[in-house]
């Protein structure tokens, strides 16, 4: 596992699964329009403030081969920015090799103080800031059961061909709503053969129920899923082989289904049906310990759900309800603890007393 060392012995994190703390990582790098920043500025006043996270290190069966690296995409949302911060922690505390993940973040605005804030708290994180083009999907976006499943960013998933460097042919996209309690190298290593794209499958779920009855009734478009048993899969956790999206054409794909949605209402949840409808029933399986969704309750009231039986190594806070809002709210459900050892932010009580 990774060795660690901190400058503040007071700031001490209690894992999950373990009391690991960090160690550094290699130099960061701002990448968006070919901006190069190598300063640790600090986060402006009106931004949230977050505790800066120990370091990080390698343990020594690791190579610093660049083939090596693990390279994970997330969204960057300003007003998920504290569950972002909170994955990120967990990811790097139980990596064997976190010196070998590299973060490619997805933003719709390139903001100096986003890179200000995540530089602060990870001053060793390897990372690039990308701006995603909300035109991309302009007039394409389809109005859903919940508002947050209609902003553009949960489309930039669909774009990473064209988003990411050409040296970038794998990654692992995470929603922000996540903790990694397990070594995010065995998630790397998955192979994916023929497949471009891995996930957990959950073929005992009513699949039926992700597209309205308009899809059903029409002949031709539930013919869609003809030759293949299509389980539902969660496009919060994904494996996907960048390479193989690019020259299969999914993004166009997706879009087509997308645009098919506008006329015709044949499905209710934002970004996940249309990927469904391209990929459900082939995708390479991936053990369920490695997305335990739905910790956020359902997507009209976020209700508080329990854990499923069986091993775990990735919770995930789908719905409605976040952590760090009912726990703030002081209203939390009891899986909601899991979530706050990793809860870097820095109240104005706690900055006070410092």
């Amino acid at each position: 596992m990774a060795f660690w060392s901190n400058n503040k012995p007071h700031v001490i994190l209690l894992g999950l699964l373990s009391l690991l703390l960090l160690q550094p990582l290699t130099t960061t790098t701002f990448f968006a329009d070919a901006i190069r920043v190598n300063l640790n500025p600090a986060p402006p006043s009106d931004m949230l403030a977050f505790r800066e996270a120990p370091a990080f290190r390698n343990g020594n069966e690791c190579s610093s081969d660049k083939k090596d690296s693990i390279h994970i995409v997330m969204p960057l949302d300003v007003n998920y920015i504290r569950g972002t911060i909170a994955a990120i922690l967990s990811i790097l505390q139980h990596s064997t090799c976190p010196e070998n993940v590299s973060f490619h973040f997805l933003s719709l605005n390139l903001e100096p103080e986003i890179f200000s804030l995540i530089k602060s708290t990870f001053p060793y994180l390897t990372f690039r800031i990308y701006r995603f083009d909300s035109n991309r999907v302009r007039g394409k976006i389809s109005k859903s059961i919940r508002q947050a499943l209609d902003q553009p960013l949960n489309y930039a998933r669909i774009y990473l061909c064209d988003i990411l460097p050409p040296d970038v042919g794998r990654v692992i996209y995470l929603d922000s709503d996540i903790i990694v309690v397990d070594d995010i190298g065995k998630l790397w290593g998955v192979e994916l053969g023929d497949k471009v794209l891995a996930a957990p499958e959950y073929c005992h779920a009513n699949f039926t129920t992700y597209f309205t009855d308009s899809f059903w009734s029409d002949v031709n478009l539930s013919r869609t899923f003809e030759g293949r048993r299509p389980c539902y899969f969660n496009t919060g956790v994904m494996v996907v082989d960048v390479d193989k999206w690019r020259k299969g054409g999914y993004t166009q794909k997706v879009e087509e289904w997308m645009l098919i949605q506008k006329q015709r209402k044949i499905y209710h949840l934002g970004s996940l049906p249309p990927i469904l409808l391209i990929l459900a029933g082939n995708i390479k399986p991936v053990d369920h310990r490695w997305n335990q969704h739905g910790l956020g309750g359902d997507n009209l009231e976020g209700k508080c759900r329990s854990l499923h039986p069986g091993p775990i190594s990735l919770l995930h806070w789908s719905g409605k309800g976040k952590p760090w809002l009912r726990l703030d709210s002081r209203r939390p459900c009891n899986v909601d603890y899991l979530w706050a050892p990793y809860d870097l932010y820095r109240s104005s009580r706690v900055a006070l007393e410092e």
